[in-house]
């Protein structure tokens, strides 16, 4: 230690290094531990147990995945273009519908099909390479096209609309819409889109969609190898004409 006498002035440089010479001379025993853990201590080491562990909370790969998800639904969904670039698309039957992100719905006149022209059932049945199939429930059209070099059969009846193609295909009717999504109609194993949209028809040859027009709330559905895309009545009475169809 310093033996310098107290009342000296103490330069600030050297009271760091007395300081520090203070504590190497000073002997402070340790401070015993409570009893009680003493003996806990002493315990577990002569069990040999391991310590216990503090539980660390770890998200399993589903529960992270969805937290991931929902994160990424906030984040569109709180902005206008977050909402818009959310789209889904759904393929059945040759039809390939987008849900989301929908412009204003198509104005003006639609053009006709590719090489649409009026025919009478029996000729749309030597047209075609798939059967032409007739609801019962509407009994025979009050009129008949045949499009795209037989590609697609519209019967018309009023207020009603049926189109049928062969359904394996590829993708034959586009449609844009806004929420909601589709229903899904069981009775007959199709979609049912309850809201007017947009539709295009998509050329055999490729190239531009054709004929985008507003269609009113649509059946969709499959028999066997027929698409079949029915506009007009309400979803009980869609139904009802479908399940007619055999």
């Amino acid at each position: 230690m310093n033996n310098s006498g107290d009342s000296e002035p103490i330069a600030p440089d050297d009271l760091e290094s007395r300081l520090r010479a203070l504590g190497e001379d000073l002997a402070v025993p340790p401070a015993p531990p409570p009893a009680g853990v003493a003996r806990a201590v002493r315990a577990r080491i002569e069990s040999g147990e391991p310590a216990p562990r503090r539980a660390v909370w770890r998200p399993t790969p589903r529960v992270a995945a969805a937290a991931v998800a929902v994160l990424m639904a906030v984040l569109l969904g709180v902005t206008p273009q977050g909402r818009a670039a959310v789209v889904s698309v759904l393929r059945f039957a040759g039809v390939e519908i987008h849900v989301g992100g929908a412009g204003p719905l198509p104005t003006g006149v639609p053009s006709p099909l590719p090489g649409e022209r009026r025919v009478t059932l029996e000729e749309a049945r030597r047209a075609v390479r798939f059967p032409v199939l007739v609801p019962s429930a509407l009994g025979a059209p009050a009129d008949v096209r045949v499009a795209d070099g037989g590609r697609v059969v519209t019967l018309l009846w009023p207020g009603v609309r049926l189109d049928e193609y062969d359904g394996t295909l590829g993708v034959v009717w586009r449609k844009e819409l806004g929420e909601p999504w589709p229903d899904q109609v069981s009775a007959v194993g199709g979609w049912w889109i309850r809201q007017p949209h947009g539709v295009s028809y998509m050329p055999s040859g490729g190239g531009t969609p054709r004929q985008e027009r507003v269609a009113g709330p649509t059946l969709i559905w499959q028999h066997n190898l027929v698409g079949l895309r029915l506009e007009g009545p309400d979803l009980e009475e869609a139904v009802r004409i479908a399940r007619s169809v055999k």
